[in-house]
């Protein structure tokens, strides 16, 4: 069974929507991260591959954080060491502090990401730090990457709602957006962690960060699909120009000290949506399911990507048919 037997979206380009999207895939390290089994360092480095394979281009591949707060990620340096991807794939880590750069940097690591909050108690549960500290510790990684030539993604977690204290205001979240962009970052990152955000939210948030002089071009979106709402809010999103979601295979990943959240949305799920929109974005759809249904079967468990719970329904239906 060939993937060119398999199902696709029929395609109705909207010519309002932008023409291109970058995937932005964190399965690697955001996906994985809270996984309690430990998972070998040789399947992150197949999977980093096959993800490339199946024409992902910008690749986060792990954190180099403290082993004690992300154990599933204290093969870092390993990971970085058994890779060799192409250089056309944009490969970045998470560096939380000025230790993390240090290794990444020693490591090969080519882009650093830096990760801050828009609240306190989640600064406090996620960073151990309060807003202003962890900005402080973003700042000092920026200034490192940019002096080793090195540009920097930032962050911004519970931009749309958090477990703890509830609602949260669009412009203290601009105001964090802003001092990253003051720091030097060269993207942004607006992350619905716990999976709240609906449409009219995000355009709200969005119109917060860009009266601030921030462009779109420079802001991508994390979203969470806890209430079923994570495509809604990228047609949203991408009704506003924006231009780069960060998604995970197989809808793999949660974040590990915010209760309820659930899994980030899937990769597959979001380029079937966009395939169908005439948007481009470089991804072959069943090349990347096969990655996922892959991985699921390697970790003993189905995948959260309805899109690739329904193609593999659709291969083994067709596997089983008699032949006419």
């Amino acid at each position: 069974m060939t993937s060119g037997n398999l199902p696709r979206p029929d395609v109705h380009r909207d010519s309002s929507l932008p023409r291109s999207v970058r995937v932005y895939e964190v399965g690697p390290r955001d996906g994985l991260q809270a996984e309690k089994t430990m998972v070998p360092t040789a399947t992150k480095v197949e999977f980093c591959r096959r993800l490339v394979a199946s024409g992902i281009t910008n690749l986060e591949l792990t954190s180099f954080v403290s082993p004690r707060w992300v154990p599933q990620l204290a093969d870092a340096e390993d990971l970085m060491a058994a890779l060799d991807l192409p250089s056309s794939v944009r490969q970045i880590v998470l560096a939380p502090n000025a230790r993390g750069l240090d290794r990444a940097l020693a490591a090969g690591a080519t882009e650093i990401a830096v990760f801050v909050s828009a609240t306190e108690t989640f600064a406090y549960k996620n960073l151990g730090s309060t807003m202003s500290d962890a900005l402080a510790s973003a700042e000092v990684v920026v200034s490192g990457a940019a002096a080793a030539g090195i540009t920097t993604r930032g962050y911004i977690s519970m931009c749309f709602g958090d477990p703890w204290e509830g609602a949260v205001d669009v412009h203290r979240v601009a105001d964090v957006a802003e001092q990253l962009m003051a720091m030097g970052v060269g993207t942004l990152s607006l992350g619905d962690t716990i999976g709240v955000a609906t449409p009219a939210h995000v355009l709200a948030v969005l119109e917060a960060v860009l009266a601030r002089g921030i462009t779109v071009d420079t802001v991508a979106m994390h979203l969470h699909d806890t209430y079923g709402q994570a495509l809604a809010n990228v047609h949203a999103s991408l009704t506003a120009g924006v231009t780069e979601f960060d998604s995970s295979a197989g809808g793999l990943g949660r974040c590990p000290y915010a209760n309820g959240a659930t899994g980030n949305l899937a990769t597959e799920d979001l380029v079937w949506m966009l395939d169908g929109l005439g948007i481009d974005t470089g991804v072959d759809l069943h090349a990347l399911s096969d990655v996922s249904a892959w991985l699921a079967d390697t970790m003993g468990r189905p995948s959260s990507s309805a899109v690739v719970r329904a193609l593999s329904a659709a291969r083994a239906d067709r596997t089983l048919s008699p032949t006419r």
